[in-house]
């Protein structure tokens, strides 16, 4: 239903540049195809996650943002259909299933694809237009628009998967290979020199960025000492057999009373059966020796439990930013590993793999101070409350609520990327927030001591 040949490029008018982010547009709607396609045809209006939309909003939510954010916010041009453009214009992130709004009635599905092939067709024929506001349109400049559109369709590529993960995909895409099982490897602490580390971007020096990343702030980081490897399932499952999950000493008051509606005793994923434990992946309830060496996946609330209980506690975002970036003669680096494209080696991002590898499998990413796998395999938790770094401007006049809508003290700073992350993610300055008590992500974490 949701397949169909490329939209036609009309865009030889545009500078390369934009040309070239047309050629990545393009790329990303053929990945979205594929998501989709992944979905057997009864399971559009199927809500996995009770925090989200059904498959069906996001199918025409994706070209319905390009609409309103380039044709009619950039180009004040008439929209493609007024009545989606309104329906399908925001999702929802509500603190708790009780506040999920009604769903409307949902359009057939032939109606939301032809809308989306004719939004495509018109964002691509626009290429010109934008063009020529370059110099009256800072978003029009060097096509930071279509920046905007095709990160926005990135992003939603990782929200597609984790929804995808809850209810298992019937059939794997074409050359997806099964997951990489096993041992992990085990974290041991390192210590970090303290030293400055830099959150954050600069805008005049970056192709694009999205407004929470500027502008850049130096910080100052004392010296700490971190796990130098993600916590793997097997040491979560000491937790779980030692009573983690009840012992109220690791949980704040918030926490223990999100603990206890839900009747949390294991992670979202997990399974007990007698002594046994299975474990809920995109390819299936897969035994626990499968998948104990796979990074820890849970909220940042469990993460914080399981980091008391060890004796320490989840990092910093600049602990983390200066343990990824940072080296002992104070010059920093542009990857982890210092420079150069990233991996499969270095990283698991990118659809290296459609699911996480054991931990200690990209040894090649390890940073100037020894820590691993800071990014890739997992977004990292850490203590640090979302919030705007001083100065900051919404100057994504087309999306101010980018940011500023979750400043409410109820999301966390994620750090790093996951194994569905995008590598245009991979720029050191990117920041991204899940809510504290949101189990889904594909996410990860360390403790520091």
């Amino acid at each position: 239903m949701t397949s169909g040949s490329s939209p036609t490029c009309c865009s030889c008018a545009a500078p390369t540049d934009v040309r070239r982010l047309l050629d990545a547009l393009t790329a990303a709607w053929q990945r979205s195809d594929a998501l989709f396609a992944l979905l057997p045809p009864g399971a559009w209006t199927e809500r996995p996650i009770a925090l989200r939309q059904p498959f069906v909003f996001y199918l025409g939510h994706l070209p319905a943002f390009g609409c309103n954010q380039l044709l009619r916010g950039v180009l004040g041009e008439p929209g493609v259909r007024a009545d989606f453009e309104l329906l399908f214009e925001r999702g929802i992130d509500p603190l708790d299933a009780a506040d999920v709004p009604a769903e409307p009635p949902w359009p057939p599905l032939a109606e939301i694809v032809a809308y989306r092939d004719e939004v495509r067709r018109r964002l691509l024929d626009a290429a010109p237009r934008v063009s020529a506001r370059a110099r009256q349109d800072e978003l029009a400049a060097g096509g930071a628009i279509y920046h905007v559109v095709l990160e926005h369709e990135l992003m939603h590529h990782e929200t597609l998967l984790y929804m995808l993960a809850e209810r298992r995909w019937d059939a794997l895409p074409a050359g997806v290979e099964p997951p990489v099982t096993g041992a992990g490897v085990p974290g041991l602490p390192v210590t970090v020199p303290g030293g400055q580390t830099e959150i954050g971007g600069h805008r005049d020096r970056q192709p694009f960025g999205w407004d929470n990343e500027f502008p850049a702030q130096r910080v100052e980081v004392d010296d700490f000492r971190i796990d130098s490897h993600p916590v793997t399932n097997a040491r979560l499952l000491r937790f779980v057999r030692a009573g983690g999950y009840r012992e109220e000493a690791h949980w704040t008051p918030a926490d223990r009373a999100w603990r206890d509606a839900a009747q949390l005793e294991l992670p979202h994923r997990w399974r007990a059966e007698g002594d046994e434990y299975f474990v809920r992946t995109p390819f299936g309830e897969l035994p626990f020796a499968a998948v104990e060496g796979w990074p820890a996946q849970l909220s940042q609330a469990e993460a914080a439990a399981f980091a008391s209980w060890a004796g320490g506690r989840l990092p910093t975002e600049a602990e983390l930013q200066h343990a990824a970036y940072g080296t002992p003669d104070g010059s920093p680096r542009e990857q982890p590993w210092g420079s150069g494209r990233p991996t499969a080696r270095r990283c698991n991002a990118g659809f290296v793999h459609w699911s996480p590898v054991p931990v200690g499998s990209t040894p090649a990413g390890e940073s100037a101070f020894g820590v691993h796998e800071l990014v890739g395999n997992g977004w990292e938790h850490t203590s640090t409350v979302f919030a705007p770094l001083p100065g900051f401007e919404a100057w994504v006049r087309t999306y101010p609520g980018y940011s500023a809508d979750f400043f409410d003290g109820e999301h966390n700073v994620v750090f790093g990327a996951s194994w569905a992350t995008d590598l245009r993610f991979l720029r050191r300055s990117f920041r991204n927030w899940y809510q504290r008590h949101y189990p889904y992500v594909f996410s990860k974490f360390r403790v520091v001591y």
